[in-house]
Order: structure tokens, then C-alpha cells, then sequence
């Protein structure tokens, strides 16, 4: 996703897979690097080309009525996209007037249009196919919050130039950001996560793709919140619409990004899942939109760049983000408040939630469709849904009895538990205590799942070792380090500096909702954490831990920040800014060496210079058989 886009260039539309009678706005066929833009327009209906209220496509009155939202808010909404639409202004002019929404001009303070800059001037070269995008996005916001501010950010090209823009936006104050393109999802995500995206209290939204079952990016950032496409209709029931999963909107696993804590209880993927929510964007129940740079006047558009601004208008019209919430998380925490799609799919997968729309989440329409604003409000980030703290794997001893007490987050208490594969002779209770004394050696893979009081259900999943009776000579085999995963929140038993045992955040847990986060603060500083340990003599010991290392320097050559394993006085390994990766790998040491003794495990990080270098570590284990 780093590389340069190519020349801008006016869009060479190909007909959709999806559609006989209809084209992608802009280029599909994307270099390396670049972007493309999600908007689908139909080839087959002639148009008034005058301002008609017998202009086809759903207009304002039919799209408000479908989502049941009202409001008079006034806040902006940032859209970006690439290249510049000279007549975005008078085109937006005559969608409010056909429709009787009030003007949004310049003039009045409701429309604004900049370069990736923030400047009115100079402005990108224009391309038709990208100014049919733009004007699908502005009407889109129009439609669903005509009180609404737009401010239209135009980047040069489609290339990291579009993200460029994502951050003026903010900068100049908006809120509410909708993106209806993307690119490749690859490991250079949680770097542009952490870059572009990571601004609590900022609603972002991304179009899932028009292209069927696959990810994308910024889609699966874990900081945006991810829209698909449904087929609406209109239906004699009580709503008076019926909607399915779109064939054409895209889902799937992120290729790297961490799962955000409040989609725990989405099993299908063990990284970020798209999507979160959806709206219309089938092409033939289409969008009316009005376009002359690059078409003729009124044209039918479709796409899940329809859905992104619609979502992106409805948070707008539900008041603004907490300063600290992540607004994606707020559907989870509100699903009652969303119409659930659960006919149609985007293609055939395994498992195939990630594919076809049916009750609850799922892929191509996420947690369902707006009904009415309350599933988009502030509140929902501070109960970001029911969430199971993974405890980590577990280690015990045939005929020693064993005790586990589970707990989750979020949700609505009380919580039920029930567990599948517990070793023979373990079970749990519905309040999540594991007890009982296992009688057969081996390891065992666990799943425990939470219920809350709406239904609603989370899991979370890990190992559980059993040795034989007296582990084949060692005096005590087993897991030996207290609070492997810091999920108690505190230090003990292991002794750290200020700051280092910390709550899942900006830098993600590899389970459960706590780590130890070494150095990052960008200036000369060292951080520890260690625990004595006592490792029983006649014993197979090893230690192993996952890191993560994230890093703001930019050097490939030099060491500047470092971090130091040691067991006692045993150096087992060394790490630094150059090892820097997207995210947690396990390491491995043996340690049978230091049987019979009792050492110190330590992490020691130092931190050298101007720029950042974080490491976290957790999971932790000293394992001895």
C-alpha cells in the first residue's frame, strides 16, 4: 500500500460482474500502491435530464423511510476520494433542489471543498470516472442528513495520497469520515492503522468492496467501521422494505490486523472480520444521483460506496463520538437497534457466516442495517459487547486436582458458561468455574463460551496441558510463572516499572485485555518487568512469550532501542527496533539448564534517541515436564 499511483488519468469503466447493465466508475485495474473507488453506475435507464421528481433510483424520501432515521444535525461529514469533480458543487446544487433539501454551498458554510492540503487551490486534475464516486458520496450525505456540512477532500491520486487526505479532514474537524474505496489488505495494515486511523472519537467509514467474498483495506482497519451492501426492496410488511445480502459486497478475515475486542464472539476469524454493518448498494435497486463532469445529468448508482456515506451520515445524525470511544464498536453494543439480514450471499467460503447473510453477524451485512440512530450513538464504547478474557494455556497434573475461574467483559450481566473440550475429569459450571481432578495425560484444545442476559454469546480459546503422574522424573512439571498474561492488571508476582502493565489499547494484547508495553515514549527511557521463579530440579524447563515490536524509526541498519531476555545471569536473547514486526510471534528458550534453581526471568527494554520503540510482551510461560 506504499507506493506511488500512476498519472492521473480519466477511468476506463468495465462492466461488473454483477450486472449486465451496469460499469465500475472508476479503473479496477490498479497498479501496485493505488486505490480504487466502489461506485457502480447502471447503463440501461434513460434519465429526465432535468430536474424531475420522476428521476429513478431511491431518493432521500425512500432511503430515510427504509432506515427510519430523522434529525436536523449539523455536523460535517468528511468525504474523500481522488482527483477533482469541477462540478461537484452545482451537480450537489441540483440533487438538493430536485429533492427540496436546502441549498449547501460555499457560500453558506455548508460545502467545502479542499485539495489533500486543506486548500481551496491548486486542486487535482479531474477524472470523470472518480467525479461519478464523488458525486455518489456527497448525494448519499444529502440524502440521509440534509442539515449536514460536507467537506469534500480531493487527493491527487489514488495512492497513499487518498490516506493524506483522510488525516486533513480531521484536522479541519470532522467527525464523521467516509471512504468508499480500497486496496490491498496486506501486512502493512497495522501500520497504517496506527498512522491514519488510530483517533479515538473520529467515526470512520470504509466500503467492503464490490467485488464478492475477499478483504480489503481500509476495511478491515480495526479503527473503521466496515460497511457492506444489501439489495433493498420495497415490501407490504410493517417496515415497508425487505433487504438481502448484495453477490457483489465484499467480506471476509483481515490478512493481519488484530480483532478489535468487541467482535470476540465472531469465531469465523481469528484477525479483524469485515463487515460491521451494511446499506443499500445493489446497482439495480439503485441510488438517484446527479453527475454532468463525466455524465449527462440524473444516472443510477450502486456500489458500497452508496453504504459508506449513508452509515457515515446516519452516525452523524446520531450526535457526536465519545472523546475516547471507538465509535465501530457502537452497533455491537447495540444490536437490537439494527434491521438483521439474513437472506442472500457474495459467493461461496468456508465458514460460510463469511459469505452468506443469516441471523446475527455475518459477513457481507455485518450486524444488519440502520433502524433508526441508535445503534450508531455514543455510549456503545464503553460496552463495546460481551468480550471473554482469555485466561491462557493451562498445565496440569494427572490425579492433582485443578480450578479455573472464567470471566468475561461487557454485554449484560449475569454471564452463563459452558465449555467443550476440557480434559477428562474437568468440568465447568455456569458461573465459569473449572474444577474437578483430570485422569487421563495429554493436551486438550478448549473452547469456553459466555452467554449474557441479552443472548448474546462470546468465546475464547486455549490449551490445556495434562502431564503424567510425576511428569517421567521431573519433581513438579507444569506452568510456573504467576499471572502469565497480566490479566490480573496489576504487576504480581512479577515486579514492574511504572506504566508497564497496561490495558489493551493503541498497542493490542495477543489475548485477553492486558500485556506489558516496554518503552514507547520516544525518549531516553528503560523499562522492566521480572519474576523469580523457582524451576524444579530433574525437569525438562523451557520459556516462551509472544512480542510484538513496534517502532517509529526508520533505519535498517542500527540497533537504537533494544530489549534483553534473561533467565538469572543467562542472556537467552536480544531485540531491537530493527526486529520490528505487524504483529506477535512466539519465542523459545530452553532452559533445562537452570533445573534445581530458582531465577529470574527479566525483560529489560532501553530506549535510546527521539522516536519510539515499543515492546510488548505477553502470554508468558515457564513450562517444566
Amino acid at each position: 500500500m506504499t507506493c506511488l499511483a500512476a498519472p492521473a488519468q480519466a477511468a476506463t469503466p468495465t462492466a461488473t460482474p454483477y450486472s449486465a447493465n451496469a460499469v465500475y466508475s472508476c479503473n479496477q485495474a490498479t497498479k501496485a500502491g493505488q486505490n480504487t473507488c466502489f461506485a457502480i453506475k447502471r447503463t440501461d435507464i434513460k434519465q429526465p435530464q432535468v430536474n424531475s421528481p420522476q428521476v429513478s433510483g431511491y431518493g432521500p424520501t425512500q432511503l430515510t423511510s427504509a432506515y427510519k432515521i430523522t434529525g436536523g444535525s449539523t455536523a460535517t461529514v468528511g468525504i474523500i476520494d481522488a482527483y477533482d469533480d469541477p462540478n461537484a458543487e452545482s451537480d450537489l446544487a441540483a440533487y438538493r433542489s430536485n429533492f427540496g433539501l436546502p441549498a449547501c454551498t460555499t457560500a453558506n458554510g455548508c460545502f467545502k471543498k479542499v485539495n489533500q492540503s486543506g486548500q481551496a487551490s491548486p486542486l487535482p486534475t479531474g477524472d470523470t470516472g472518480w467525479a461519478g464516486e464523488i458525486s455518489l458520496d456527497v448525494d448519499m450525505v444529502s440524502a440521509i442528513c440534509p442539515t449536514c456540512h460536507i467537506l469534500l477532500v480531493e487527493a491527487t491520486d489514488p495512492s497513499d495520497n487518498l490516506y493524506t487526505a483522510v488525516d486533513t479532514a480531521r484536522t479541519m474537524g470532522a467527525k464523521f469520515i467516509s471512504m468508499s474505496w480500497g486496496g490491498g489488505d496486506d501486512s502493512t495494515a497495522p501500520s497504517y492503522d496506527s498512522q491514519y486511523f488510530n483517533h479515538p472519537g473520529v467515526v470512520y467509514t470504509a466500503s467492503s468492496g464490490d467485488s464478492g467474498y475477499g478483504a480489503i483495506y481500509p476495511s478491515t482497519s480495526q479503527y473503521v467501521t466496515s460497511v457492506g451492501g444489501t439489495s433493498l426492496n420495497t415490501s407490504s410488511n410493517t417496515r415497508g422494505w425487505t433487504e438481502s445480502a448484495w453477490n457483489g459486497a465484499g467480506s471476509g478475515c483481515a490478512a493481519s490486523v488484530t480483532k478489535p475486542s468487541f467482535q470476540s464472539g465472531i469465531s469465523a476469524c481469528t484477525t479483524r472480520a469485515d463487515t460491521d454493518v451494511s446499506a443499500v448498494a445493489d446497482p439495480n435497486t439503485g441510488l438517484a444521483v446527479y453527475q454532468t463532469y463525466g455524465g449527462s445529468g440524473w444516472a443510477v448508482y450502486g456500489g458500497t460506496s452508496a453504504s459508506s456515506p449513508i452509515i457515515a451520515s446516519v452516525y452523524a445524525q446520531a450526535g457526536t463520538p465519545g472523546a475516547s470511544d471507538r465509535p465501530n464498536s457502537y452497533p455491537y453494543a447495540h444490536t437490537a437497534n439494527l434491521f438483521d439480514v439474513t437472506s442472500g450471499s457474495n459467493g461461496s467460503c468456508s465458514p460460510s457466516v463469511l459469505c452468506t447473510a443469516g441471523a446475527g453477524w455475518d459477513g457481507p451485512t455485518g450486524l444488519g442495517t440502520p433502524n433508526g440512530t441508535a445503534a450508531f450513538a455514543a455510549g456503545g464504547g464503553t460496552n463495546p459487547g460481551l468480550s471473554v478474557n482469555n485466561p491462557g494455556n493451562q498445565t496440569s497434573t494427572v490425579g492433582t486436582a485443578a480450578s479455573l475461574q472464567l470471566s468475561a467483559t461487557g454485554g449484560t450481566a449475569p454471564y452463563t458458561w459452558t465449555a467443550t473440550g476440557l480434559p477428562t475429569g474437568l468440568s465447568v459450571s455456569s458461573s465459569g468455574a473449572v474444577s474437578g481432578t483430570p485422569s487421563a495425560a495429554g493436551t486438550s484444545n478448549v473452547t469456553v463460551t459466555a452467554k449474557d442476559a441479552t443472548n448474546a454469546t462470546a468465546t475464547a480459546s486455549f490449551t490445556w496441558a495434562v502431564n503424567p503422574t510425576g511428569g517421567g522424573g521431573c519433581s513438579s512439571p507444569g506452568q510456573k510463572l504467576g499471572n502469565p498474561g497480566f490479566e490480573t492488571g496489576t504487576a504480581a508476582p512479577w515486579t514492574a516499572t511504572a506504566g508497564v502493565i497496561s490495558a489493551a489499547g493503541s498497542e493490542p494484547s495477543h489475548s485477553g485485555g492486558y500485556l506489558a508495553w516496554l518503552d514507547g515514549y520516544g525518549s531516553t527511557h528503560t523499562d522492566s518487568v521480572t519474576q523469580s521463579v523457582a524451576i524444579p530440579a530433574g525437569c525438562h524447563a523451557s520459556l516462551t512469550f509472544y512480542l510484538h515490536i513496534d517502532t517509529a524509526e526508520t533505519t535498517t541498519s542500527t540497533a537504537y532501542d533494544k530489549l534483553t531476555v534473561k533467565a538469572g545471569s543467562t542472556t537467552l536473547a536480544t531485540y531491537s527496533n530493527l526486529n520490528k514486526a505487524a504483529g506477535y510471534s512466539q519465542k523459545s528458550f530452553d532452559v533445562s539448564a537452570l533445573a534445581g534453581q530458582t531465577v529470574t526471568i527479566s525483560f529489560s527494554g532501553t530506549e535510546d534517541g527521539s522516536l519510539q520503540t515499543s515492546f510488548t510482551l505477553d502470554d508468558t510461560a515457564l513450562t517444566t515436564s
